[in-house]
């Protein structure tokens, strides 16, 4: 087992021969982006500590995102409330270890071994190394968030704390178009998705879908403005620098799509998604212009029509949104996993999240059947009945 503090330390190739090729987060190139950025190192409260399982000959058998946290920020699953009580109860919380991908609520797989390996021991030692970490360094927790479901069981079968939430997502069921796609909602939500198209094309706007070599440092100079003026309306803090998008460009350039809306020649709103093999997935989105009918159209339609011209299985819009659902996208269940150190916080922690479980499950299961498709209305309606 070994413990990179800087994740160029650990070879590319390898560390994508065991994260695949599906998902651009976990990729070698995005979370060395943020590394070599500024964005996720040790001075902002994000010390690397990447976990590399080697055979004898020094090749990577297994590899895990690993960062030792001084706060909570940029994480969206929210453990704020577990850190106050531990500070009045007169414990230290920070720092802690949290397996994850920086600033990105996408769901996907966090121990990841090589193909042709025995995955399931191989990912049982890299909980148990982090496990040791935690231990060795006498640490509050461990936090594995937005994992597959498949890693969440086997955290809960070695004794974590598991919790849900709540995503939205877009599912292509083969649609030929996008009309083919608003053929399958009620009239009434075909209706409203039309009517904010037709908005969006009225404000005079053109928009542009810029991928690959057609994006300049010019509209990456517009995007980050863009990104900066959400976190100004959001009264937040910029995670991410202005060169980690230039090198997001650079490394993933096959993988990166803008969507623009411009008045004349100049940029006024963007849309940032990444592409996946099996999906498009939407990161961030900011505008200098009021103009609210853009926002829809670039994040959500334009997205669905991306997908389905590339045959892609789906389209994750980020966190949380019920505002979505109205707009195509159904709830789906998200994953995390959490090992406290402390007993009585452990204990506390995990008969809320029994509770919190059991509402989230229900919200999925009530915004599923007010869907708004036509075949899950139906189906809700003879369940019901």
């Amino acid at each position: 087992m070994r413990v990179a503090t800087d994740i160029n330390t650990l070879d590319a190739a390898a560390w994508d021969a065991c994260v695949g090729d599906d998902d651009p987060f976990v990729s070698h190139a995005l979370l060395a982006a943020m590394e070599d950025s500024g964005s996720a190192i040790a001075e902002r409260g994000w010390l690397p500590q990447h976990l590399a399982v080697e055979d004898d000959d020094g090749a990577l058998l297994a590899v895990a995102p690993l960062y030792l946290k001084a706060h909570s920020y940029g994480e969206y699953v929210f453990d704020w409330s577990w850190a106050d009580a531990s500070q009045r109860a007169g414990l230290s919380y920070y720092p802690k270890l949290q397996c994850c991908v920086p600033f990105s609520p996408v769901p996907g797989c966090r121990m990841m071994p090589r193909p042709a390996t025995d995955a399931h021991a191989l990912q049982r030692v890299l909980l148990a190394a982090m496990m040791e970490l935690a231990h060795s360094r006498n640490l509050s927790s461990l936090h594995i968030t937005f994992q597959s479901k498949q890693e969440w069981a086997l955290c809960g079968e070695l004794g974590m704390l598991q919790r849900m939430g709540i995503q939205y997502h877009w599912h292509n069921h083969n649609y030929q178009n996008f009309n083919h796609f608003l053929a399958a909602l009620i009239a009434r939500k075909r209706k409203a998705i039309n009517k904010e198209r037709r908005h969006a094309r009225q404000q005079g706007l053109r928009v542009r879908v810029l991928r690959g070599d057609d994006i300049k440092a010019h509209h990456w100079d517009a995007f980050y403005a863009f990104y900066l003026s959400t976190i100004d309306k959001k009264w937040a803090s910029a995670y991410l620098t202005r060169v980690f998008f230039e090198l997001l460009g650079e490394r993933l350039r096959q993988r990166v799509v803008l969507m623009m809306a411009f008045d004349d020649d100049n940029a006024v709103a963007g849309a940032l998604h990444l592409l996946g093999k099996r999906a498009l997935y939407g990161r961030y989105w900011g505008a200098t212009t009021d103009q609210r009918y853009i926002h829809f159209e670039l994040c959500y339609y334009r997205a669905i029509e991306l997908a389905i011209e590339c045959g892609l299985a789906r389209v994750e819009a980020g966190a949380q949104g019920p505002h979505k659902l109205k707009r195509g996208y159904v709830p789906v269940p998200t994953y995390s996993s959490h090992w406290l150190a402390h007993p009585g916080l452990r204990d506390a922690v995990a008969a809320f999240l029994v509770r919190e479980r059991g509402l989230i499950e229900e919200e999925i299961e009530a915004r599923a059947a007010t869907g708004p498709y036509r075949q899950q209305r139906r189906l809700a309606r003879e369940g019901s009945g």
